[in-house]
């Protein structure tokens, strides 16, 4: 009894496994099925687009800000202009109350007006240093100066109490950078006759100092601009001034061969015409030598030194005949 029971169920069991596989198949083979036949349909029924219909964006809405009139409509006549103005910067148009205008224009037209202008904004402007901004800026650091010394009232005074002048320059440029390549140049000068030398300090300084030395004026200047900044350049013209003035004092023992012709000036001590002076006032003397007068001896170092002109040929002339004792 229990066998059958067993087998019963086992052959109920298959049929129902059976019925389920033949349901799979047949959903599948329909679900097959149609997707052949929707694939049939659209490459029958396929539409050809030639024109692309883009899907037009919302337009932004800019908002536009409201300009303020210039500042110059409203802007009063006794308007502090340091306030307006206060330091350098670049042209604005509409903070100048003055109708300004600047650039090339065609023959016959009128320049360009001081709104957009280029040309104005490009280059610098003294609108900072104006007469009343130069007043205001003096009160100000006028706490910060001193008094002038007293005694230096004169330019003559100063000038020999502070020999050593020295010249600088400033540029104001419009380039990338500040420095400019000339204001590094620094210059000194000073008076020959300022110095105090000897006869030999004096000539062996000239010849250091070269072309340095103008004769015409007695000016000695310096002239320095090999280092980058102008302190540099103030410090080595100042080492050049001081290492020829201490040098001009040092012989070297080559020195003493020095004769007339390494002479940078006619010397009547050191030449022939003493001689031939001494000569012709000894003439037959038996008593004590007679030595040529210092006038006769200037008289003939003029001649030489600066050359024959009317004045020297004429006080030379005078020398030789009252050393002569010759009337004239």
């Amino acid at each position: 009894m229990a066998t059958n029971l067993v087998r019963l169920l086992e052959g109920s069991i298959r049929s129902n496994n059976a019925g389920v596989a033949q349901r799979t198949l047949r959903v599948f083979s329909s679900q097959q099925q149609q997707s052949e036949h929707s694939a049939e349909d659209d490459e029958e029924f396929r539409v050809l687009n030639l024109r692309t219909v883009k899907q037009q964006a919302r337009r932004r809405v800019i908002k536009k800000e409201v300009v303020p009139p210039p500042r110059t409509t409203h802007m009063p006549v006794d308007q502090d202009w340091t306030a307006v103005w206060s330091g350098p910067r670049s042209f604005h148009p509409a903070s100048v109350p003055l109708p300004l205008r600047q650039g090339y224009t065609e023959r016959g037209a009128a320049a360009p007006s001081k709104y957009a202008n280029a040309e104005l904004m490009k280059i610098p402007n003294f609108l900072h240093l104006t007469p009343p901004a130069i007043r205001q800026q003096c009160e100000a650091i006028k706490k910060f100066c001193t008094p002038w010394p007293k005694g230096l009232e004169s330019e003559a005074t100063w000038k020999a109490i502070f020999p050593v002048e020295v010249v600088t320059t400033d540029y104001c440029h419009s380039l990338p950078t500040i420095r400019h390549p000339e204001a590094r140049r620094v210059t000194i000068t000073l008076k020959l006759s300022d110095l105090k030398f000897d006869a030999h300090a004096k000539d062996k300084f000239l010849r250091l100092v070269g072309d340095r030395y103008n004769q015409e004026t007695g000016v000695l200047t310096f002239v320095a601009d090999r280092c980058p900044t102008r302190k540099q350049n103030y410090d080595y013209a100042l080492y050049l001034l001081t290492a020829c003035y201490h040098e001009s004092f040092i012989t070297e023992p080559w020195e003493a061969s020095k004769s007339e012709a390494d002479m940078e000036v006619y010397l009547f001590e050191r030449n022939k015409a003493k001689l031939s002076a001494e000569a012709i006032l000894n003439w037959n003397a038996n008593g004590e030598k007679q030595a040529p007068s210092a006038t006769y001896a200037d008289s003939v170092e003029k001649l030489i030194n600066e050359g024959e002109n009317e004045y020297n040929i004429a006080k030379y002339k005078e020398e030789v005949l009252k050393m002569l004792k010759i009337a004239n």
